[in-house]
């Protein structure tokens, strides 16, 4: 048990008193900080008052504040010359009858801003108080309020120190503001705006610049951003003013800005994929084609160092405008285009959260056939027995043999609409069978139109058909890599985090032990989420011009959110839900995994129960069901999430009352295992798998050619050619590419599921232990899956293409540096 030296401030004094010691002397505190420019001088430009934890003042109902102390610089220390941070030194006036501090105030007298780390003081009989800062101070005359710090002690509202209690209630109120104005780069302040920021009504008549407004009760719910307050729009008083597409100063509060590295990472990566975009394109205008002619012409966008997606820099004097080699060609240039590989994709790829089991066949659409066309599948049992294994359809069912890859109901209501534009896409539907050695195989593919027109595809061997039989799965990727980007990667893990991060925030004390378990989980999201509204999914915007959807992007993802659950992301419901599981006590985790080679499921399963584990140590040294019901911060916070951060789906009776404390871990390992381990398994693959466009395209500009007709001789002639016409273009393919290179890399400054970014983050031993048992435990993880990886009984690990699946390793420890195409990690946060 740790102590409280909070307690034990009045009772030194009496002593002190007694034995005649001195009541007041100098103790030194020592502040870590980051100027913005090096020529600042800050010295006896920045104040610091203590503020005492158990001595009151009656003038003003909160802790007596101590005398004014200004920083002076370290001589001794110098400069920390890797992070650019500076140790200054403090003498403050001590007056033991003070009592313990437990936050103090600062003023920035000078004309610039800095990044303040934390502060150290080391109190003589007390011990060392830690103040955990990560923030920026900015000139006292740009806030309202006072600046206050507090120690990184936490206490549920009921049990803070009363000296505490008024601080703590206005450092709340600063941060939800009063919801007018526009925001600055110094506020601080969290609220809530609806997306009505992605169209431009300014561009004139051009429809694909005025997209709907999504949430707000609208046709389209969705859940809130960040507002920034700017102005509206002249044309359309609905919608918010957007910036100049060269203007990233977009407000965030200025705490969720990225950091230096990050930011410097960022720029530098986004800069190389420009060129390494623009190149090309720029020859093409010369070139008079967009089209590639071979397999051969997409390998020259690459360098032939087969560096497996881990390093950024070229490899044998090869030059920077070309990409790195993606994992899923590094070992062998055609692999893709096995089934088995097809097939494992859909387990072990970038979207093995989409696939279900077949429970009834034919399938069905829950859409309106008078509109969409007849809601049973045109797959009958004569397409796909011949690749049951000897099974009837109804046996391979009973056997739970049977899996599904269903786009149909996502896309049909909007293919009218997206092949009107310059894609030509189907609605799909995928059988597969489960083999024996536990992996997967395609057995029919059926594409669908609205007008009715419905095509089924089977393997084959002979060559025509089997060209037709390749189109068809890539009708199928297009599918898969629009719902992957729109919904799987963008909706379920960047969107709907971004209500929690604000709320967070508004309502939750720094001082509250839950904003020190979650705040890690949201780092740098805002601010990524801000970025991808002004320039990916913004009308006009890199996902539009990449992703077949196009200008109805977004708005798909509005209609998916519909039937978004929160009580049904945590990933056992969620396989359980999608029949990929079965309740089994016997069985580790409680569920028996229908598909046992499912790597996505077996890693992200010790994940969870690992995080289960930590969020349950963690909360049962703060509550019990009263204090769960009684904690009026956790109340607040819940909501507001409810109520306005998802505010479109408030009505929903599936939400957590949040009365217990079973609730309450559901809650923390939901929001930690979306923020985390989902993000990182439907994003850091991204380039190892679509980095190489065959094999993953997420645009097609052609139908599959009918017997008899000029293209289907175009295709018996040249099936490669037909292919590469068929799937995205060369401009789309090195757009995509430069677009997902960057989004796949882990930034330098990282940190990972498991980390903190200080070691001083809680002072609370008890804590601590826990968290020390978390780390150790996904270690443990990481052994298992190296040995999985290593077992090649299992098949689904790497596949013919020998990619290892590694998606859910928590951390980056055995390469030599962070940051990078590592094709692993788990980041603690929705930070790219």
């Amino acid at each position: 048990m740790a102590v409280n030296l909070y307690c034990f401030g009045p009772f030194i004094s009496v002593l002190r008193k007694l034995f005649g010691s001195p009541e007041e002397e100098t103790i030194t505190g020592f502040a870590v900080l980051q100027k913005k420019n090096v020529l600042d001088l800050l010295q006896n430009n920045v104040s610091l008052q203590l503020i005492s934890t158990t001595s009151m003042d009656s003038s003003n109902g909160s802790g007596k504040l101590g005398e004014a102390a200004f920083i002076q610089k370290c001589k001794s220390s110098g400069e920390h010359k890797v992070s650019g941070e500076s140790r200054y030194r403090i003498d403050f006036k001590w007056d033991f009858s003070f009592g313990t501090p437990g936050a103090f105030l600062i003023r920035n007298l000078h004309h610039h801003e800095f990044f303040l780390k934390s502060l150290k003081i080391e109190i003589p009989e007390q011990g060392i108080v830690h103040f955990v800062c990560n923030s920026w101070v900015y000139p006292v005359s740009k806030y309202k309020t006072d600046r206050i710090f507090f120690s990184n002690k936490s206490y549920l509202p009921a049990y803070t120190p009363l000296a505490l209690v008024e601080l703590r209630k206005k450092e709340l109120e600063s941060l939800r503001g009063d919801g007018t104005g526009k925001r600055e780069e110094w506020d601080r302040v969290y609220d809530y705006d609806v997306y009505n920021d992605l169209g431009d009504p300014d561009e004139g008549k051009d429809k694909k610049y005025k997209h709907p407004v999504l949430g707000g009760y609208t046709e389209f719910p969705y859940p809130r951003r960040g507002r920034t307050g700017r102005h509206h729009n002249k044309n359309d008083p609905t919608r918010e003013s957007r910036l100049c597409l060269l203007n990233l100063n977009i407000y965030v509060p200025r705490d969720e800005r990225f950091g230096p590295l990050k930011m410097g990472d960022l720029l530098t990566n986004g800069l190389k994929s420009i060129v390494q975009f623009a190149v090309p394109q720029f020859k093409a205008l010369f070139d008079h084609t967009s089209d590639f002619l071979s397999f051969e012409d997409v390998k020259k966008l690459y360098n032939e160092s087969a560096n497996n997606g881990i390093s950024l820099e070229p490899q044998n004097g090869e030059s920077l405008l070309k990409y790195p080699k993606p994992q899923v060609i590094a070992a062998d240039d055609f692999a893709w285009r096995n089934d088995g590989e097809f097939a494992r994709q859909m387990l072990s790829g970038v979207n093995p959260v989409h696939i279900r089991r077949l429970q009834n066949f034919p399938p069905r659409s829950e859409l309106d056939s008078g509109l969409y066309g007849p809601q049973e599948s045109s797959i009958t049992a004569a397409d796909i027995e011949t690749n049951l294994d000897g099974l009837t359809v109804e046996k391979a069912i009973e056997e739970s043999k049977l899996f599904i890859l269903d786009h149909h109901d996502t896309f049909m209501p909007y293919l009218d609409s997206i092949n009107d534009l310059s894609s030509k896409v189907y609605a799909s539907r995928t059988i597969l069978f489960l083999c024996k050695d536990d992996t997967l195989k395609p057995v029919a593919i059926e594409l669908s139109l609205p007008s009715g027109k419905r095509r089924v595809f089977t393997p084959a061997e002979e060559e025509v058909s089997r060209a037709l039989w390749l189109l068809a799965k890539a009708h199928v990727t297009v599918n898969d890599s629009g719902h992957h980007e729109l919904i799987s990667h963008w909706l379920r893990t960047h969107a709907v985090m971004e209500p929690f991060v604000i709320a967070t925030n508004r309502h939750l004390s720094i001082l509250h032990p839950l904003h020190k378990l979650l705040s890690p989980h949201f780092r740098d999201t805002m601010n990524i989420n801000a970025l991808a509204r002004h320039i990916l999914i913004n009308a006009g915007g890199l996902i539009e011009k990449t992703v077949f959807p196009h200008e109805y992007s977004m708005e798909i993802s509005a209609v998916v959110y519909k039937n978004w659950r929160f009580d049904e992301e945590g990933l056992p419901v969620d396989l359980l839900k999608r029949g990929m599981a079965v309740e089994d006590e016997s069985m580790p985790h409680g569920l028996r995994l229908m598909i046992q080679d499912y790597p996505y499921a077996v890693d992200g399963l010790d994940i969870w129960s690992a995080i289960q584990s930590w969020v349950q140590k963690y909360v049962s040294i703060y509550y019990n069901d009263e204090l769960v019901r009684r904690d009026t911060e956790l109340q607040a916070w819940w909501h507001e999430i409810r109520n306005v951060g998802h505010a479109d789906k408030k009505e929903e009776t599936w939400w957590y009352k949040m009365e217990t404390v079973a609730e309450l871990e559901k809650t923390l390992t939901t929001i930690i295992w979306l923020a985390s381990a989902l993000h990182a398994a439907t994003n850091f693959g991204q380039y190892a798998y679509s980095g190489y466009m065959p094999n993953r395209p997420a645009i097609s500009r052609r139908f599959i050619p009918e017997e008899g007709s000029q293209e289907f001789l175009e295709l018996a002639k040249n099936p490669e050619v037909f292919f590469l016409k068929t799937v995205s273009s060369h401009f789309q393919t090195t757009a995509g590419i430069g677009l997902i290179e960057m989004l796949s890399r882990h930034s330098r400054d990282e940190v990972y599921l498991g980390q903190r970014e200080t070691e001083d983050w809680i002072d609370d031993e008890r804590v601590m232990e826990a968290f020390e048992s978390f780390s150790k435990e996904l270690k443990e993880i990481e052994e298992k899956i190296n040995e999985r990886n290593a077992d090649v009984r299992l098949k689904n690990r790497s596949g013919p293409a020998k990619v290892p699946y590694t998606l859910l390793y928590p951390s980056t420890s055995d390469f030599s540096r962070k940051g990078g195409l590592t094709g692993r990690g788990i980041p603690n946060s929705v930070s790219i």
